[in-house]
């Protein structure tokens, strides 16, 4: 602690929220500067945790402001839903749904194939932000996290309300490859971080679109992956007749009707809900552990990711693609 007593001090503004006076600057720094250098020298870990905090309070003061700035134009300026959403037209959240999409190209069959009472369509450019190891301002000025919560109704962070949200459903909806997963898992990593009350709501789902199509005759069976798809050429296909394999590149690739009867049909999709331990008596060693692989996984630490991957490649080896 540093105690300094000024007859005449000067500050910034009218606001007089920083001091100026150039005999306190001169006097602190000959009293604190050498021996914090020396003792910032002494103890990296903790000095690197005092840099990182400091570089996390400058960018929550940079995002408090932007929010500000944002809350005084729209209230004078009715904020607009993303021109790129295609909405449903129900306001009834118990049965609306938003599939958030990757690309136009998916966008435009998931389009075609939906309800248009019930659920609504949110193409996504690529890969979105990942937000567990980018800075606040990136996050801030990101358009594509930008247009989701506006699309969704909310605010994320703080000021989150699940009451607000104005769908029931929140559908992740990409392809059934690597490029799918990843994104699945960055948009499943924003929503975790920014959103985490939507998750533990249990509104947070995963699409499960079909990689194969199979057809004998008249007979046509759809199949997740390889696995099922080798079940389904010995348990429901006649091994005389020659079975017609189709592997779909993408969403935007298969038509509006298979589209709809596979993955966004209520009566014959397949989902996955994403589900989050609450941090209560029950669920707290959980939540802890999910925070921990989520930071390890996601963050801005490369090292763990390398020790996670060291510790556990030797699960990967039977599904590696080279």
């Amino acid at each position: 602690m540093l105690s300094i007593f000024l007859r005449n001090p000067q500050f910034q503004g009218q606001t007089k929220d920083r001091l100026v006076s150039t005999d306190a600057t001169r006097q602190t720094e000959q009293a604190v500067r050498d021996r914090f250098d020396q003792w910032l020298s002494a103890d990296a870990s903790r000095a690197n945790f005092l840099l990182e905090a400091a570089i996390e309070k400058a960018d929550e003061r940079k995002r408090r402001k932007k929010e500000k700035e944002v809350a005084r134009k729209s209230a004078t300026k009715r904020l607009r839903l993303p021109g790129k959403l295609a909405d449903c037209s129900s306001s009834d959240s118990e049965i609306t749904e938003l599939f958030l999409v990757e690309g136009d190209s998916a966008g435009g069959s998931a389009k075609q194939a939906r309800d248009r009472k019930t659920q609504a369509v949110l193409p996504l450019r690529g890969k979105i932000l990942n937000v567990a190891s980018a800075s606040n301002e990136k996050l801030s000025s990101n358009q594509e996290l930008s247009d989701l919560s506006l699309a969704l109704g909310v605010k994320p962070g703080k000021d989150f309300h699940l009451d607000n949200l104005r769908y029931g459903r929140i559908i992740i909806m990409t392809d059934a490859d690597v490029d799918g997963a990843h994104i699945a898992a960055l948009l499943m990593t924003y929503f975790y971080s920014e959103m985490p009350q939507l998750v533990e709501a249990g509104r947070l789902y995963l699409a499960q679109p079909p990689l194969y199509r199979l057809t004998q005759g008249g007979k046509t069976v759809y199949a997740l992956d390889e696995e099922q798809r080798e079940t389904s050429l010995t348990e429901v296909f006649d091994s005389r007749g020659k079975v017609e394999t189709s592997r779909f590149k993408g969403l935007g690739e298969m038509p509006p009707a298979q589209l709809k009867e596979t993955t966004m049909n209520p009566d014959s999709r397949r989902l996955l809900q994403v589900a989050l331990p609450l941090r209560d008596t029950v669920g707290a060693d959980l939540r802890r552990h999910t925070d921990q692989l989520v930071n390890t996984l996601m963050g801005k630490k490369a090292e763990l990711r390398f020790g996670y991957i060291r510790d556990h490649a030797e699960h990967a080896l039977a599904n590696l693609d080279v």
